[in-house]
């Protein structure tokens, strides 16, 4: 006889496994400090190599050695930006910013090295400060002569030491191009009157490198922000480390003082911090007239945008916040605000029928066809962006743009990538920072070469970079999308 109530008993519950153990604080420690030691390191010594490079000579008097200490310094600065990726947010967010304080400093160590258009921004707000429009009259114009410096203008010496220029009149000057009006736009000159107002009588150089070296960091936190508000929490001090320590920083933002990073600060600033709407327009109208390449961004702010009136605001407020800022210049200077600008198009080979540029298309095609290809593929570039663009992520888009223009146009000039250092910083696509060595090879390596093509194999091994990072970054993508549909598949059995 059987027991009815044994059949009745409830089964027994199952055995539920016990909690994970979190890893002790010291384990947790001991995993970190190798990975910080390891981060210092490479950061001091990307600081050392940096102020070694930049006592180290000029890109005309020693362009190998210049070339050499900025290979090391990008070699240093990836192995950085490697070590800080497994770090834990609080500590990676404490190196970024020190490590971005450290590097950037460095930049401070010497008068500029390998350009010279930081004294053309303090003659500009110089001459603002006495009143006149930088668009009035050239540097070496007589009218401007009670505003010439031994600094800016040296009178001992032969003239012939780096950045100097005898003008046709006999002038010795810093200034390139001192027989033409200035092509910077209003809020460029808003910044040199600004950084001029607040500098010591003869601080010379430093005045605009220190703002360079502000505007730097400001850009820092910006990304830092950007990235834990819209992005990537765990992520977003090793993705704000790509452009606080990246050497193409350093050495154009803070020791060249490149005005372009007052552009890329407002225009992260526009895509990370504002809506799709008047606000993103005017901060991005506003780092358009700082330079005209930040223009590239807009398609990005607008990606995804199917409401013609949203569009329409954003755009609209751009275009406002250009106009209000050239106004005060037109109404001192009429039609001449537009400087040198068209000059310097033309004199860069960027217009029509020039053959200076589009290094990679004229591999495959005439020279004469270039340019409408050129064109062609920059527009539907931007229809695609503003079409299939992701409006949470407007700089994934923008840098998708900007990155392309760059390979398309092949620029010799490293400083036109601060842009995309940015932009790379807010999406992680590492391989797009291969734009910024082709201009600085190029720049730095173009004198060493003579009568070779470094303009379509720089830039040929940048587009061949993008691709194949963009080929990893979906295989990748394919595998992990796999990998889950395999999960779900066997738990559903």
């Amino acid at each position: 006889m059987t027991d009815s109530t044994a059949s009745h008993r409830p089964a027994p519950a199952p055995a539920v496994p016990p909690p994970a153990r979190r890893p002790a604080p010291q384990a947790k420690t001991r995993r970190t400090w190798p990975a910080v030691t390891a981060t210092v390191v490479l950061l001091a010594a990307l600081t050392t190599v940096t102020v070694v490079t930049l006592h180290a000579g000029d890109n005309e008097s020693d362009p190998g050695g210049l070339l050499a200490g900025y290979a090391l310094a990008w070699a240093l600065f990836a192995a950085a930006a490697w070590t800080v990726r497994g770090l834990p947010t609080r500590p990676a967010t404490v190196l970024v910013l020190l490590g971005a304080a450290a590097v950037l400093s460095a930049g401070l160590a010497a008068p500029p090295r390998t350009s010279n258009d930081m004294y053309r921004y303090a003659w500009d707000g110089r001459v603002q400060a006495a009143g006149i429009s930088p668009y009035a009259h050239p540097p070496a114009a007589p009218e401007l002569a009670r505003l010439r410096d031994d600094w800016l203008f040296p009178t001992k010496g032969s003239c012939e030491a780096w950045g100097l220029t005898r003008t046709g009149g006999g002038l010795c000057v810093r200034i390139n191009r001192p027989t033409v009006p200035t092509i910077y736009p209003p809020v460029a000159e808003g910044w040199y009157l600004a950084v001029h107002a607040v500098s010591p009588p003869g601080s010379r150089h430093k005045p605009l490198q220190a703002g360079g070296a502000v505007l730097a960091f400001g850009t820092t936190l910006a990304l830092l922000a950007v990235l834990r508000r819209r992005g990537d929490p765990r992520r977003a001090p090793a993705r704000a480390a790509l452009w606080a320590w990246c050497p193409a920083v350093t050495f154009e933002a803070v020791n060249n003082a490149h005005i372009d990073t007052l552009g890329v600060l407002l225009t992260v600033l526009a895509l990370g911090t504002a809506t799709a709407g008047a606000r993103r327009g005017a901060l991005l109208g506003a780092a358009v007239a700082v330079k005209i390449l930040p223009g590239l961004a807009l398609p990005g702010a607008l990606s995804g945008q199917r409401r013609p009136v949203r569009a329409l605001r954003v755009t609209a407020s751009a275009a406002a916040a250009v106009a209000l800022a050239y106004l005060p210049y037109v109404l001192a200077s009429g039609a001449d605000v537009l400087g040198y600008l068209p000059g310097y198009l033309h004199e860069e080979g960027y217009e029509p029928g020039h053959v200076r540029r589009f290094a990679l298309l004229r591999l495959v095609l005439p020279d004469t066809a270039a340019g409408v290809t050129a064109a062609v593929l920059l527009a539907l570039t931007a229809l695609y962006v503003w079409r299939r663009g992701d409006p949470a992520r407007p700089w994934r888009g923008a840098l998708l743009l900007t990155g392309t223009a760059l390979l398309v146009f092949s620029p010799s000039y490293p400083w036109y990538s601060l842009l995309v250092i940015a932009l790379v910083a807010l999406d992680g696509r590492w391989e797009w920072l291969a734009v910024t060595l082709a201009g600085t090879v190029l720049y730095l390596a173009g004198r060493l070469l003579p009568g070779f093509p470094l303009q379509a194999w720089a830039y040929g091994a940048a587009a061949l970079t993008v691709t194949a990072g963009a080929c990893l970054r979906s295989t990748r993508h394919h595998g992990s999308a796999a990998v889950s549909g395999l999960r779900l598949t066997r738990r559903k059995r």
